[in-house]
């Protein structure tokens, strides 16, 4: 079946600017966030990103890597927005184009399928038409029913992570909700898929049915092993969202100071840094509370430093 693993420095390598990247997940759920952190330690730039999006849209809105962004919403879920992308949105610093979530999933099915565009009734009757005046209508040929002719929306890598994969890029999710990551691979000349762990092919089905096994080994280019590689997204059943980490990052965008502090302790090195700046974050919150509770202090919410 070949051997399709890669080092996360290697992968990274192969993008280059000006791409359009899809990138997999769901606002801030199972997110490739060790990819990404891995394309702001690179030159890339002028990128298009294709998302249901959370932290890895702010993240690369905030080191200034993205032109255009193609999304339903960028929500961090239990934050409402992601401060980045918010901040970028209103500066005018991005061009956008906001589609109902049911039109970016029939482009990416569009895309998949090779076809330049897909009828649909999402968007129909909303303002997504008058923020979007390159979208048209189309009559049905059968009956004369009006659909909106949704655009394919072809991408040139698409970016995934996962609970188990294979060394020939078979993919399984384990999970509540596949997120439409098949739909991201199917629509993209090349996909890499970011795991928690490489497995043996017969360990796939050894962890769950085969309908979790959603993206297949030929839409694959690359294999990445990454364990906690969606943190600080959830990555269930391995792992829930870091919901103490996600308020830190939140609350530092809001300061210049602090988020340079941010970025430089847990963004400008490897992934294996970036995992023992968190777990020292932990280890220093525990600490505090600790303390707090020694003394019967009330600390102030996490976050609001």
């Amino acid at each position: 079946m070949g051997d399709k693993t890669m080092p996360l420095e290697d992968f990274a390598a192969t993008i280059e600017s000006g791409m359009t990247i899809g990138i997999g997940g769901w606002g801030s759920r199972r997110k490739p966030m060790a990819l990404v952190r891995a394309l702001l330690r690179g030159d890339v730039r002028d990128l298009t990103v294709v998302s249901f999006g959370g932290p890895d849209v702010g993240l690369l809105c905030a080191a200034g890597k993205v032109r255009k962004l193609v999304y339903g919403f960028v929500s961090l879920d239990s934050i409402a927005l992601d401060p980045h992308f918010r901040a970028a949105r209103e500066r005018g610093a991005l061009e956008t184009a906001e589609y109902d979530e049911g039109m970016v999933v029939t482009g990416l099915r569009a895309a998949a399928a090779r076809l330049s565009f897909l009828p649909t009734r999402a968007g129909l009757g909303s303002d997504v038409l008058a923020m979007n005046p390159d979208l048209v209508t189309i009559a049905s040929p059968y009956d004369g029913e009006e659909y909106l002719a949704m655009k394919a929306l072809p991408l040139d890598v698409a970016l995934i992570h996962v609970n188990r994969a294979d060394a020939a890029g078979n993919a399984q999710y384990l999970g509540p909700d596949p997120y439409f990551d098949d739909l991201y691979a199917m629509a993209a000349d090349r996909a890499y898929v970011s795991t928690e762990r490489i497995v043996p092919p017969e360990d796939l089905l050894a962890t769950g049915p085969a309908q979790s096994l959603l993206i297949s080994r030929i839409f694959v280019t690359g294999v990445i092993e990454a364990p906690r590689g969606a943190h600080f997204t959830s990555c269930e059943p391995d792992y829930g969202r870091d919901e103490a980490f996600q308020a830190h990052y939140a609350s530092s965008a809001g300061d210049g100071a602090a988020w340079e502090l941010f970025r430089k302790t847990y963004l400008d090195g490897g992934e294996p840094d970036y995992h023992q700046a968190v777990a020292r974050f932990h280890a220093d919150r525990n600490d505090r509370h600790d303390r707090q509770a020694r003394h019967g202090g009330h600390g102030r919410a996490e976050g609001s430093r």
